[in-house]
């Protein structure tokens, strides 16, 4: 599922996309639930990992189980990991915070999850609210 906010000649529309099964997606437009046909199917997203020539053990010349995956850098943006409801914002514009300090807290599956910055930086954008609803991997603050 995820949420898009448009202005089209002056009107606001809050679009959820629900679901999307090859030319077919399920969208609600303010409320108002659509059927959307396609031409094409969507495409599919593929991602390609690679690993590193240090995560192979060069005296069998196995693969180890588990690598670890670098993280892909998020732009400055702190990424809400899962829907949710904003409960409480701990800070401000302006604010200048380390990796891991706590930025917000939100509420899934009834459980509090504290949502702490993933670098230092300073704050340069708060894109929520309390009481907001947000989708996975929606843009909740902005760090410089």
């Amino acid at each position: 599922m995820k949420q898009f906010k448009y202005i089209i000649n002056g009107n606001s529309y809050n679009v959820t996309v629900n679901k999307v099964e090859d030319t077919t997606a399920e969208v609600e437009v303010n409320g108002i639930p659509y059927k959307v046909f396609m031409d094409k199917p969507v495409k599919k997203q593929v991602v390609t990992v690679t690993r590193p020539a240090q995560a192979f053990n060069t005296s069998t010349g196995a693969a180890p189980l588990v690598t670890r995956i670098a993280s892909i850098p998020s732009g400055g943006a702190v990424k809400s990991p899962l829907p949710g409801v904003i409960l409480n914002i701990h800070c401000k514009i302006g604010d200048t915070v380390k990796k891991g300090q706590k930025l917000l807290v939100l509420e899934a599956m009834k459980m509090e999850n504290t949502i702490p910055s993933d670098h230092d930086g300073t704050v340069a954008e708060i894109k929520v609210n309390t009481g907001d609803s947000v989708l996975e991997g929606a843009e909740l603050v902005i760090l410089k």
